[in-house]
């Protein structure tokens, strides 16, 4: 017999697999996750993967599709906007020191640095505008990209069809906790975004 928990997870995997608007919503998710948000992706993509077998590489798809979009975006943000913006941007995503920290970083190890910001759980928006404001290689950036979050999404299909069905278990019994710690640092973001 399921729990409330084990059942409110399947609802919500069952809804999503119905939806015709899931994948549109996932991309625009990921444009989001990519742009605003900094919360890695990831809480939505793993119980999904999870409950649809056949849709894994096209869920890591459209994903991809949806963050090199919002970091082209983000790129000509960084190029167009920073020297009326950049106060502002560059507060909203992570300050001053981690933005000059990414554009020395840019200068040194160019490619390696945005490739290695796009394999890790860390936000890429300093290094959009970071990429953008010092003219780096629109092609090389959006390449890293593109290279660096095919690993992340793509490794997390080969990984998913590794855990399986372990995995689920797992996603069914902690999803409300995994739910809510994802809503608390969501909150604790914006309020240091908004002080």
């Amino acid at each position: 017999m399921l729990d409330s928990k084990e059942l409110s997870a399947q609802t919500w995997l069952a809804r999503l697999e119905r939806s015709a608007y899931a994948l549109p919503l996932l991309f625009l998710l990921s444009m989001a996750e990519t742009l605003i948000i900094p919360i890695p992706i990831e809480a939505i993509l793993i119980p999904w993967m999870l409950s649809q077998k056949r849709r894994r590489w096209s869920i890591a798809s459209v994903a991809l599709a949806g963050n090199i979009t919002a970091a082209a975006l983000g790129y000509w943000l960084g190029a167009l906007a920073m020297e009326q913006w950049g106060d502002t941007l560059i507060g909203l995503f992570g300050g001053a020191q981690a933005y000059d920290s990414f554009v020395a970083e840019i200068h040194d190890n160019g490619f390696i640095s945005v490739l290695a910001v796009g394999v890790t759980p860390t936000p890429l928006q300093i290094a959009m505008l970071a990429a953008g404001a010092t003219g780096y290689s629109f092609l090389l950036f959006l390449l890293a990209v593109t290279l660096s979050r095919s690993v992340r999404y793509f490794g997390l299909v080969i990984l998913v069809n590794i855990a399986g069905e372990a995995a689920l278990k797992l996603w069914k019994r902690y999803s409300k906790q995994i739910g809510a710690v994802l809503l608390v640092l969501a909150g604790v973001w914006l309020w240091f975004l908004f002080n």
